[in-house]
């Protein structure tokens, strides 16, 4: 249950001003079918988050559990200072010319590539010694941040404190770190 409730929360927080969610706000402005985007995010999230919690995985299967812990706890540090950092979604990016599922599905999969979640999904599968609940938690954490995202649109970007929030993830990342390093 602790591999679930940290890589929710972690995900959760993390997401908030990310380029994926800035991405659900634009998805349901130019696309404005809820039920498809939603299904969208959720179904490339989980191909996204396997993958990568398979990657950490197998990683974690190469290194000593000594080595393991080190990388873990200084990836974290790292994702820490980068959550800090505001993303920006390019403005007139082209959304290819197919239905909203799956607009939506190879928009998020390819935005979530390479990002801070895809890479915390990693290292928090390497941590955990349960792929499931990680990628669950992950995943749960990226639809908590994204649905409101698409349900209630620009309106809500402009009520939450995104700062303050890409502080508490950092803090979240930071927590993550020491407790890998303590473990």
């Amino acid at each position: 249950m602790e591999a679930l409730f940290f890589s929710t929360a972690l995900v959760a927080l993390a997401e908030m001003g990310d380029k994926t969610q800035l991405l659900s706000f634009v998805l349901a402005a130019r696309l404005k079918r809820k039920g498809p985007i939603l299904l969208g995010i959720l179904v490339a999230t989980l191909a996204n988050h396997f993958l990568a919690g398979s990657v950490g995985a197998w990683l974690a299967s190469l290194v000593s559990p000594e080595t393991l812990r080190w990388i873990v706890a200084v990836s974290f540090f790292v994702f820490g200072l980068w959550a800090l950092k505001p993303d920006e979604l390019e403005e007139e990016r082209r959304l290819p010319d197919a239905g909203v599922f799956l607009t939506t599905l190879a928009a998020f999969f390819l935005v979530e590539m390479g990002d801070k979640t895809q890479l915390a999904t990693i290292a928090l599968a390497a941590r955990y010694d349960s792929l499931l609940m990680v990628v669950a938690g992950t995943t749960l954490g990226m639809m908590l941040a994204n649905a409101p995202a698409v349900w209630m649109g620009e309106a809500l970007a402009h009520r939450v404190n995104m700062a303050a929030m890409r502080w508490v993830a950092a803090g979240l990342f930071v927590l993550m770190g020491i407790l890998a390093m303590l473990a």
